[in-house]
Formats: structure tokens, sequence, C-alpha cells
């Protein structure tokens, strides 16, 4: 541009000032079609990035020069890094939606606005619907249903009764995607494991009663025919009357004794499996957690006094509450309680505690003990009803206390290592 300038001003060099002039032109045509080609080329490669498409190639202009090749090279290899991710994440997709419709739980999870994002055919088929886009749809379909999913809080879990063959569990899980929040529900139908734990127990409690029943009536049986056979040898007519020898008087007597005390076990058993079948329906209040340990201590302390056992009770906060029917928690401390004081009996240094705590969300009271506790095999069943491990007992207790624990909604564990110890933990 120097030359061109200095070229004009010299009347001698005009033609030389037009052939730079001419030069000059074709250089900047030149610069601003390289500059064109170049942000035509990076505004195709964005837009392939922004629309995910990776099939277009960058190889057209290689002769151009060593930065255009090498420019291409890039574009190129950074697209192909982005069909690899969008294959593998396509992959992945269809890998999860594989798993999401085959689990046998039911899959829904839908925004803020109620329109459905995932549903897996096991949604579907429990909530009887082929196809719905919002979850408000269902109101018209299942107002019971409906309302169980809207209901149900995040974290927790509410159960859904449908048909005989329906027993649904709803859990809820918010989560915030891409900056919307969205419900997840899962729903699970338990109604053949109820039915399997049923049927279980229903052997169970069959088994036991056929065990005591036969128990009671093989021996009666018996000395019947025996005291049968008794009156047969030993009882003689003479003139209009019976006579009894006193040898087979004594038989006599002493099997319809045996008879009398087998007869009263068999009743005191089906006394106790009334019990087990007709509880009251528990009276619910609110009680001070600290009020109800002490009063069942107050109760006890006697009979523990008696076995020099080392008791202690606490309660590690005087707000701790519980709603329940008082006479029954205590009717499952006391018997806890005197469970641990049977187990203490051949026990040196003794040591029985009652305590209660909240932990993990829960109000929890445990009674521990150092006894004898309860082997591995032993745990599973002793909550069995007429399950026991002790020679007199009855087998009722803790089946009772269990039964308790549900009516109030709780729950009833024991965790036990043998001559160490045992805790069992009533949780609400």
């Amino acid at each position: 541009m120097a030359l061109f300038v200095y070229m004009l001003g010299n009347e001698n060099m005009i033609f030389a000032a037009i052939l730079t002039g001419i030069i000059i032109i074709l250089q900047l045509a030149e610069l601003f079609r390289f500059v064109s080609q170049t942000n035509r080329k990076l505004t195709r490669f964005l837009e392939s990035v922004k629309y995910s498409d990776f099939i277009s190639g960058f190889t057209a202009d290689h002769k151009l020069g060593r930065s255009f090749k090498d420019l291409n090279l890039a574009f190129n290899e950074v697209l192909e890094a982005f069909r690899k991710a969008r294959s593998e994440k396509e992959e992945h997709w269809q890998y999860l939606n594989t798993i999401v419709q085959q689990v046998r739980t039911g899959i829904l999870s839908y925004d803020a606005e109620g329109n459905i994002e995932l549903i897996n055919a096991n949604a579907r088929r429990f909530m009887n619907i082929q196809a719905i886009k919002k979850i408000h749809d269902l109101k018209e379909i299942n107002q019971k249903l409906y309302q169980s999913i809207i209901e149900t809080e995040s974290g927790k879990s509410t159960l859904y009764k449908g048909s005989n063959e329906l027993y649904l569990t709803i859990q809820a899980t918010e989560l915030r995607i891409r900056g919307n929040d969205v419900r997840l529900i899962t729903l699970q139908n338990i109604q053949p494991e109820l039915q399997k734990q049923e049927l279980e127990a229903w052997q169970n409690l069959t088994r036991v009663l056929r065990h005591e029943i036969m128990n009671s009536i093989t021996p009666i049986s018996s000395l019947t025919s025996t005291l049968k056979d008794v009156l047969e040898y030993d009882l003689q007519k003479k003139d209009g009357h019976y006579e009894l020898k006193s040898e087979g008087a004594e038989d006599l007597k002493e099997g319809l004794n045996t008879i009398e005390n087998r007869s009263k076990g068999l009743i005191k058993f089906i006394d106790a499996y009334r019990e087990y079948t007709s509880l009251p329906k528990p009276k619910l209040k609110s009680i001070r957690l600290k009020d109800i340990i002490e009063k069942v201590a107050t109760l006890m302390k006697p009979d523990i006094k008696k076995h020099t056992i080392n008791f202690t009770y606490t309660c590690t906060s005087e707000y701790l509450t519980i709603q329940a029917d008082e006479e029954m928690i205590e009717q499952v401390l006391i018997n806890l309680l005197k469970n641990a004081v049977e187990a203490l009996v051949e026990t040196k240094n003794p040591i029985l505690e009652l305590r209660g705590l909240y932990d993990e969300s829960s109000v929890k009271i445990e009674v521990i003990d150092n006894g004898a506790g309860i082997i591995k095999e032993a745990i599973e069943k002793i909550f069995v009803p007429f399950y026991s491990t002790k020679r007199t007992g009855s087998g009722i207790g803790l089946s009772l206390s269990r039964q308790i624990m549900q009516m109030h909604n709780g729950s009833i564990s024991v965790e036990s290592e043998p001559d160490v110890k045992t805790v069992f933990t009533l949780r609400f």
C-alpha cells in the first residue's frame, strides 16, 4: 500500500501504480474469501455440534493449505468424539430403559406440572392403564390409587389395598433434574410375599397346635383304654352290686387324676390361644416415655431385687413421647423383664438394663441383660406362637408382644450373644 501511494505521486510510474493497485485488490479479495470460508467452516462445525449432526465431514478443502488441513482434522476428531459419546449415551439409555421395563417393581416419574416422563410396564399394569400422559389422568380411572400416590411424602411409603391380588407399597422420592423438580414413584406388589408369609405362619401355628393337642390327647386316650381294662378285670358284680379291688381303685384314681391334669393343661393352652387371637384394639394416647419406664421399673423392682440383679433404668430425654396404649406396652415390657430375670438365674454378676432413647428418627425402648441368651437357631423362632425355649413356658409371651407392637405400627427385634449380651428392642 505504501509503494502504491509512492507510485501514484510519481508521474513516470503511473503504469506500475495501476498494476500494483490491481495486485492489492486481488490480495484483499483473496483475504476476504479466506476469512469468509474459515467463518463458514466454523459456523458449520458449531451447528453440527448444536444439532448433533455428526455425520458431516471436513475434508473438501485440504488443498487450501496446511492450516486448513490441520483444522479439518481437528474438526473431524472432535465430531468423532461427540459421535462416540452420543452412541454410548444412547446405548446406556437403552440399557437402563430395558432394566426399568423388566423389573418387577412399577416405576413412574412426573414433573411439577404432572407430565409423566417415565413409566414402565408394571406401573401401567398396577394402574390398570395402557397409556397415560399426565398423572392427573389417573384420578378418573382410580381415585384411591391417585390419592395414595399424590399424598405419599418424599422419603416415606404408604400402603394401597386394591384387589385380592394387589397390595402395593408406594414409595416417593423427589429429584431435581435440569432445573426441574421430578417425583419418582415406585410401586411394589407385596401380596405374593404376604400370602407366602401368611401360609408359613399358618403352617407353623398348625404344627404347634397339632403337637400340643396330640401331647394331651394321646395320653388321655391311652389312659382311658387302660382304665377300661382295669374296670373289666377288677370290677366284679356281687349280690346286685359291683365291687372294685383296692389295687384297681388306686389305678383308677391315679389314672383319673392324670386325665384331669392333662385336661387342665389343654384348657390352659386353649385359653392362651384365645388370648393370642382376641387382643383388643389399642387405645392410643400420648405417653411420656420416661413415665412408662419408671412405672414398669417400680412394678418389677421387688421381683428383680429377690434375685440380687444389678438393675438400672434410664431415659435419654424427659420430652420423648409415644402414641400407644399404656397398659399394652406395660404388658410387653413386664414380659420382657420377666424373661430377662429368668435368663439371669444362673449368671454371675447379673446385669439388667431398661432404657428409652431416640435413634435414627424413631423412639426405642431396650431391655438389655447379660444372661444365658438365645442361640442363633432359636432367634428366628422365638416370636412364633407357642414356641418356647423354656420347659414351663407357654410360648405365647413374645408372640403376643410382637402382635401388640404391630398393632402400634411398631416392631420388636432381638440381638443375642449367649452369655454375653441380649438386647430386645421396641421401636415406635
